[in-house]
C-alpha cells in the first residue's frame, strides 16, 4: 500500500470522526434542551400543593395533586373537576400547563426553588405518553377534545351571547378574541390573539373598574356584558 492510499485513508477516517463527534454534540444538546422536569420533581411539587392527594377539595377553588383551579384546568383541555380526573389526567394536564407556563402557576415552584428548563413556556402540547413517566397511574383514553363555544353573530351593536366559561390569564379561545376586538372600540388596540395576557388583564380591570364590578380580573358574564352595555373604562 502506498503512503498516498494510507494518507487518504487517515483521512477519510478522521472526517468520519468528526462527523460522528459533531452529530452526537447535537443529540446531547438536543436532549437536553427538551427534557421535561423529573418524577421527583413532580412529587415535590405534589407534596407540597396538596400532601400529595390527587382526590383533595378544601373548597378553597382548588382541585386536585396540583391544586388546579377551575379556568387553569379547562385552559389545558380538562373537564369536569380536577380532584374527580384520575391521577393521570392530572399529570398529563399539569405537564400540559408547565409548558405553557412554565412554574409560574405554582406557588410552590417558587418555595421549592424549580427552575424551569427547556420545555417550559415552549407551548408544545405534550402527548399522553409523554407525561406517563410522572408517575400516576395507567394511560388513559384521552377525552375527545371540545372547542371552545364561540359566541353567535348578532346584529350590529348588540351584545354577543355570553360564552359559558370564565377566563383566566393564559387562556386562550375564540370568544376571548371576540373580547378583545370589542374593546379596540375604547382604544386597547388588540390585534385579536384570543389569549388572555397582561394587556387583556388591564382591559377586564379597568372594565370592572368602570362598571363596579369586583376587580378579580376573571372575564366572567357581568364583565362581559358591560363590554357592550356598561361604562366605557377609560
Amino acid at each position: 500500500m502506498t503512503n498516498r492510499v494510507r494518507t487518504a485513508r487517515r483521512a477519510a477516517a478522521r472526517a468520519l470522526l468528526l462527523v460522528v463527534a459533531v452529530l452526537g454534540m447535537e443529540l446531547v444538546v438536543t436532549g437536553a434542551a427538551s427534557a421535561d422536569p423529573a418524577s421527583g420533581t413532580w412529587a415535590k411539587l405534589r407534596m407540597c400543593e396538596s400532601s400529595g392527594r390527587y382526590s383533595i377539595n378544601t373548597g378553597n377553588g382548588y382541585y386536585g395533586a396540583y391544586q388546579f383551579d377551575l379556568p387553569t384546568w379547562r385552559s389545558v383541555g380538562g373537564q369536569g373537576r380536577p380532584d374527580q380526573a384520575s391521577p393521570r389526567e392530572q399529570d398529563y394536564r399539569a405537564l400540559y400547563l408547565y409548558r405553557m407556563r412554565g412554574w409560574q402557576p405554582w406557588e410552590c415552584g417558587g418555595m421549592l426553588g424549580l427552575s424551569n428548563d427547556g420545555d417550559a413556556r415552549s407551548k408544545r402540547v405534550p402527548s399522553w405518553e409523554e407525561s406517563a413517566y410522572i408517575g400516576g397511574g395507567g394511560l388513559p383514553t384521552p377525552p375527545a377534545p371540545k372547542p371552545p363555544p364561540t359566541p353567535p353573530p348578532g346584529p350590529p351593536g348588540a351584545t354577543p351571547a355570553w360564552p359559558g366559561l370564565v377566563y383566566a390569564y393564559g387562556d386562550c379561545a375564540p370568544a376571548l378574541r371576540t373580547f378583545q376586538l370589542r374593546m379596540n372600540a375604547f382604544g386597547y388596540g388588540f390585534s385579536g390573539t384570543g389569549c388572555y395576557y397582561d394587556k387583556t388583564r388591564t382591559a377586564v380591570l379597568d372594565l370592572q373598574r368602570a362598571n363596579g364590578i369586583n376587580d378579580s380580573g376573571r372575564l366572567g358574564p357581568k364583565t362581559w356584558k358591560a363590554a357592550w352595555e356598561g361604562k366605557a373604562p377609560r
